[in-house]
């Protein structure tokens, strides 16, 4: 039976728009979704981890870019939130979360594209590549839609398009 997601809370998360000097952004296919699917890196945080360094964490553990490689613009003022699809709930998370609530940060990328490394431990991502703001919001999956288009908003003086 699935659960009432009003009685569930939210997974903390993070997110991050890495872009390059350009305003271009970092958009990775998902290595699990039938259909294609692009995102930019998120996460779960940590207990006790503060925000910021779960992103930097999760920008680590899903593309190999160290905080070195990058330049910490800005991130969202408050928490963005979604929530799961009917088909999702409960499956995802061993079914304690209605969706999440997430934390974006904004980060320049100084290094090179061979520096980039998906070939991870637990790859998340089987291509990526650069794009502009639209095409990142025509790419995500339809229920995560909204979040990008704030996000994007949120960082636009900083995007190409």
């Amino acid at each position: 039976m699935t659960p009432d997601p009003q009685t569930l809370p939210y997974r903390p998360c993070v997110g991050v728009m890495l872009i390059t000097p350009a305003g271009q952004i970092w958009a990775g296919q998902r290595i699990d979704s039938p259909v294609p699917a692009w995102q930019m890196p998120q996460g779960g945080i940590d207990e006790g981890e503060k925000p910021r360094e779960a992103a930097y964490r999760e920008l680590w553990e899903e593309t190999g870019i160290t905080r070195d490689l990058v330049e910490f613009i800005g991130k969202t003022h408050g928490w963005v939130t979604y929530d799961l699809p009917p088909d999702l709930l409960g499956k995802v998370w061993k079914g304690k979360f209605r969706g999440q609530k997430q934390k974006w940060f904004l980060f320049r990328y100084l290094g090179q594209d061979d520096q980039v490394t998906i070939a991870r431990e637990h790859p998340e991502f089987s291509a990526w590549k650069w794009i502009g703001a639209a095409e990142m919001i025509a790419s995500i999956v339809p229920f995560k839609r909204a979040v990008y288009e704030e996000v994007v908003t949120a960082f636009r003086a900083h995007l190409a398009d």
